[in-house]
């Protein structure tokens, strides 16, 4: 913040003059006794004949003044807080001797945080509205708020200021307001399951979990390098070998990647494993989960998103390799074939890496051809081994696992399998991803003894799932990037940002 632009200074200017006044321009006793949205609710019924003071109906308010209207010896504001905007009638006459005229008129301004008492009435328009008998500045904003009718339309501004994107636009509170509920009937859907949550490292001696680049961190007590967690699963399955047989967590997960539309380096995500449970049990709980949040967030189960609407009524199954021909139009016949594969790709002017598996090449036709087609939500299952280092082999076909994706929209909403119990087994995949790395892909999966050794204890089937919180908010609230459901994304530094700041203000 910059002081010496001149619309903050004639602010703090007016600031000193209520100090000198002995009015503090930021008082610390406030005596609200209700909010907008209670208040326009209990006096519903009033009616135009009432309109006079009434003692048994006395309010008093706090809020942001977002209009302001003076009208001779009368004014008008509305004043907003959290819950809603109300009108309020501000006279004369009814304030003390000369405060009108020398303190309302000249010192009071959008923006300010005021209180407001007194009574209801019905305006000439028929607008339930608020009669004042007192009014008290709390805090004084020396920031002028952007044009009202054009708002904060710049989306850089939005993110980087998202306390001016507030205060602005009552829209961008309610899709928060959705994110905060999201989370709680979650958390609520899983512990009714018999679900215990837990919290597990934020900081891991190995960057494991899952398939990306880590965040690297310094522990300066234990002078070593730690990474911020890819993904809690590790420490959640060491929970199922210790003897708890239904955990999740809601935390964030730090990936060191690129950002879009759909990705930000740190995100929200619920992780829950489920002992003598297999995948299959997670398609239904999933739809369970889905229903629960619908029913007890009131929403129609056939959704807008953006150009489309997504039933979610219509869940579907159907496996990865079957999904690339019925669904991307990929010819069936190159499917089991990496030369073909390679080929296809480079004829659609795809580039592809140099020394991808049969697996891999696989989830590249996937990737480009099947995910944004797939608009019901879709249950994907049958993944190759080569992409799941995680997941449990497929008894009746070595070559895929247990697993499902779950996309929505055209895109990832929750990962799933059965897990892998077998310690041999989850070595060889490690090792596995081991020569990945080595061979160049920095996002392959780090080898993990002490999980190894976990693993020799004996887990039990275990099926387990991760769900994009962020997405799933994405989703249910109609945004197309997860930076309109992140209070704070992340965001490319500004140079000379005090600079920028200043002629933005």
């Amino acid at each position: 913040m910059v002081f010496e632009n001149k619309f903050i200074q004639q602010r703090i200017e007016k600031a000193e003059f209520l100090r000198n006044a002995g009015i503090n321009p930021y008082s610390n006793d406030s005596k609200r006794n209700t909010s907008i949205e209670k208040y326009i609710y209990v006096n519903s019924d009033i009616q135009e004949k009432e309109n006079k003071r009434d003692e048994r109906r006395h309010y008093t308010i706090s809020g942001r003044i977002k209009l302001f209207r003076i009208m001779g010896k009368a004014s008008f504001l509305q004043i907003e807080d959290e819950s809603g905007v109300l009108q309020v009638y501000i006279t004369r006459d009814n304030l003390p001797e000369g405060f009108y005229n020398d303190i309302f008129k000249k010192i009071i301004e959008v923006g300010d945080i005021v209180e407001v008492s007194g009574y209801p009435f019905i305006t000439g328009k028929g607008e339930l509205s608020l009669h004042t008998s007192e009014f008290k500045l709390l805090t004084k904003a020396i920031a002028p708020l952007p044009e009202k009718f054009h708002g904060v339309t710049d989306k850089e501004i939005r993110y980087r200021k998202r306390y001016l994107d507030l205060i602005m636009n009552s829209d961008v509170r309610k899709t928060f307001k959705i994110r905060s509920k999201v989370i709680s009937l979650t958390r609520r859907f899983f512990e009714d399951k018999g679900f215990l949550e837990v919290e597990t490292p934020m900081m891991h001696p190995i960057a494991g979990g899952a398939n990306a680049k880590p965040f690297v961190t310094h522990h300066n007590a234990l002078g070593i390098d730690r990474y911020l967690r890819i993904a809690p699963e590790l420490y959640l399955k060491r929970l199922i070998v210790g003897g708890f047989e239904a955990v999740f967590e809601i935390n964030r997960n730090f990936r060191n990647e690129g950002m879009d539309a759909t990705h930000n380096p740190e995100f929200t995500s619920i992780e829950f494993y489920w002992a003598y449970k297999t995948y299959k049990d997670l398609i239904e709980i999933t739809k369970e989960y889905f229903k629960y949040l619908f029913d007890h967030l009131n929403l129609p189960t056939i959704l807008p998103y953006g150009e489309i609407e997504v039933n979610f009524k219509n869940f579907q199954e159907i496996p990865l390799i079957e999904s690339l021909s019925s669904i991307g139009g990929v010819p069936s016949e190159i499917v089991y074939d990496k030369e073909k594969i390679v080929e296809f790709l480079k004829s659609k002017n795809l580039t592809v890496k140099p020394g991808l598996n049969l697996g891999q090449l696989q989830g590249e036709l996937f990737d480009e051809f099947v995910e944004d087609k797939l608009i019901d939500p879709t249950f994907i299952t049958e993944y190759p081994v080569e992409i799941s280092p995680l997941a449990r082999r497929s008894d009746e076909n070595p070559e895929i696992t247990e697993r499902f994706e779950l996309f929505i929209a055209g895109r990832e909403i929750a990962n799933a399998f059965s897990e892998l119990n077998d310690p041999v087994d989850q070595l060889g995949r490690f090792q596995g991803q081991m020569a990945a790395k080595e061979s160049g892909d920095d996002e392959a999966h780090e080898m993990d003894a002490d999980f190894i050794e976990a693993l020799s204890y004996g887990m039990a089937p275990t099926a387990g799932q991760g769900i994009g919180i962020d997405r799933l908010v994405m989703l249910l609230t109609n945004e197309h990037s997860i930076r309109d459901v992140l209070l704070f994304p992340a965001m490319k530094p500004i140079h000379n940002e005090e600079q920028n700041q200043e002629e933005e203000v």
